[in-house]
């Protein structure tokens, strides 16, 4: 019997239509590893009750056990909202996706902090398409933890599937406005926003590193499954 690839499953938001087709094309044409998602429902981000109820731990803890029967190696919630609802909210759904499936998880949010950790990053340039408020309340988590938002820049969107229709054409002068003030990293923050194709030339024209979520939490996926990891194109510091 041939030796399978390995095996990275994804929860996804359910409008969202950018993760899935990034995250392909940034793997290109590997064959060593295979990506699997299941979707839980997601539509709207905001700072609400109604809105965080989409991410409970019950609802990626049954999108994790469908997961897990594909037989998958690790399982990523790939979604940003620990950003906003606290990292330790995203570490309680490792822990109950770990205990129903027995196979290691992570989250986006989770990525960025290990990969804070690793680059000894403390600053960061924050776009995201949220609205001001939700930003807001991420640099306040990340302050909790360590990491000063020096600067943001917030489209103003608040329906997830709309996130998908800014154009990385879009995200470069707000990218390059943030890059002024001189963060460690600049970050594009959402799952659901065509962030990666925007990383190269942004680290082109500076000395700043650039992190986009989709990448950020395929390379965490890859350090945790001991794969290589990423093309220098989306992203000097995920290779």
């Amino acid at each position: 019997m041939l030796k399978r690839s390995q095996r990275i499953g994804m929860i996804v938001p359910s409008s969202n239509t950018c993760l899935e087709p990034m995250t392909y094309r940034i793997l290109g044409t590997r064959d060593d590893v295979t990506v699997h998602s299941a979707r839980i429902p997601v539509t709207r981000i905001a700072l609400d009750s109604g809105s965080d109820h989409q991410f409970s731990a019950e609802s990626m803890r049954q999108a994790a056990e469908l997961l897990a029967t594909a037989d998958v190696d690790v399982i990523a919630w790939n979604g940003t909202s620990g950003s906003w609802l606290g990292a330790e909210h995203d570490q309680d759904i490792t822990a109950v996706i770990a205990q129903a499936t027995g196979v290691p998880a992570t989250t986006s949010t989770l990525a960025y902090f290990d990969a804070f950790e690793r680059f000894a990053i403390q600053s960061v340039g924050l776009l995201t398409p949220y609205t001001t408020d939700v930003n807001q309340r991420v640099a306040a988590r990340y302050g909790a933890r360590g990491i000063h938002v020096v600067a943001d820049h917030a489209i103003g969107l608040s329906d997830n599937e709309s996130f998908a229709r800014v154009t990385p054409d879009e995200l470069l002068q707000p990218s390059r406005e943030l890059i002024e003030y001189a963060p460690d990293a600049l970050i594009y923050l959402c799952t659901n926003l065509y962030g990666a194709p925007a990383v190269q030339p942004v680290e082109a024209e500076s000395q700043v590193a650039a992190l986009d979520s989709v990448a950020v939490t395929l390379w965490h996926c890859l350090t945790i499954i001991d794969a290589p990891l990423l093309d220098r194109r989306w992203g000097r510091l995920l290779t």
